[in-house]
């Protein structure tokens, strides 16, 4: 080979590379997300982690537009609109408000979801898991299957348990018809509560109950009451009532069970899925993902907080134990 064409050669993969770089780190991505949970909440905590540990500085290489409406109801519609406004790259959407909210906004700006309380591919925002169609991807939890085997849960923590509570609201109605119908194969009867106006009143809700029912609470997955998981959680130990939850961050805050797939696990993929679009991947040919691991998480001082003894079975199935 001649030594100028070695050389344009040289140059040519030189810029090749270059190019390539430019290609998998964009000067500056633009996220937009929109949530009723602020930024230090554990899911978010996760996704910012992730996305440094993939090479994304914000100031340097990432703007976040971190929008943190204080109405769930109308004001996710609000935001998103105000982020396609603001040109972003990519939307993080994680409730369902969003995703549609972004889907009417625009058909081509690439959208995240984390479809924690509804079924995506039901609802029509994605033809299929593995191939979503449009411009759409992220990951999807289906509940259903695990709100029934929260209430088996419960009961084989309390044995003799015969009545129940079940809040639920508009998120998590889906959960509530789950949970009501293996209650009957379970020998359990339980009480639906449903919260409608916010801020929810929780106290008031509970006074809903008959008496003979407030042993015991399942809590549906829903935005609104991951935000109030505090107040969820004071408000069993107020009442001395065992709870069980979806998410193990309810655990933490002071919840009986939970019993589901990791949430920060599911945040830190969801920033992983936002590094492929950066990198030229389609949102339509990212195929869906659902987690497969689900674990139960106990916390032992709520237990003794509240006078419940757990059950051998129990504490050795637990995946993780508060104590």
């Amino acid at each position: 080979m001649r030594r100028r064409e070695f050389i344009t050669l040289l140059s040519a993969t030189a810029a090749w590379s270059f190019a390539a770089r430019a290609q998998q780190r964009p000067k500056n991505l633009h996220i937009g997300i929109t949530t009723i949970q602020p930024r230090t909440s554990p899911p978010y905590v996760a996704f910012d982690q992730r996305l440094s540990e993939l090479g994304y500085v914000e100031g340097q290489n990432l703007t976040v537009d971190f929008l943190n409406p204080d109405n769930y109801a109308g004001g996710i519609d609000d935001a998103i609109k105000e982020l396609v406004r603001r040109n972003v790259d990519v939307i993080v959407a994680p409730y369902e408000s969003a995703v549609k909210s972004a889907l009417a906004a625009s058909d081509t700006l690439p959208i995240v979801m984390v479809a924690i309380t509804y079924d995506p591919l039901a609802h029509g925002y994605i033809t299929s898991l593995s191939r979503p169609g449009r411009n759409v991807t992220g990951l999807f939890l289906q509940q259903i299957e695990l709100a029934k085997k929260r209430l088996q849960l419960l009961k084989d923590t309390l044995p003799d348990l015969q009545t129940a509570i079940m809040f639920w609201d508009s998120s998590s109605v889906d959960q509530w018809t789950a949970t009501s119908s293996a209650a009957l194969t379970l020998g359990l009867r339980v009480a639906g509560i449903e919260l409608r106006e916010q801020p929810y009143d929780y106290e008031n809700a509970l006074a809903q109950a008959p008496p003979d029912y407030r042993r015991a609470i399942t809590v549906g997955a829903s935005p609104i009451f991951f935000r109030d998981r505090q107040r969820l959680a004071d408000l069993a130990l107020r009442h001395r009532m065992a709870s069980i939850f979806g998410l193990r961050e309810e655990v933490d805050a002071g919840g009986l069970l939970s019993y589901g797939a990791s949430f920060f696990a599911m945040f830190r993929r969801a920033a992983e899925y936002v590094d492929r679009i950066a990198k030229g991947a389609k949102a339509a040919d990212l195929p869906v993902e659902q987690p497969t691991k689900f674990e139960l998480i106990l916390n032992l001082k709520t237990a003794q907080a509240i006078g419940v003894t757990i059950p051998t079975a129990i504490l050795l199935r637990a995946d993780e134990v508060i104590e």
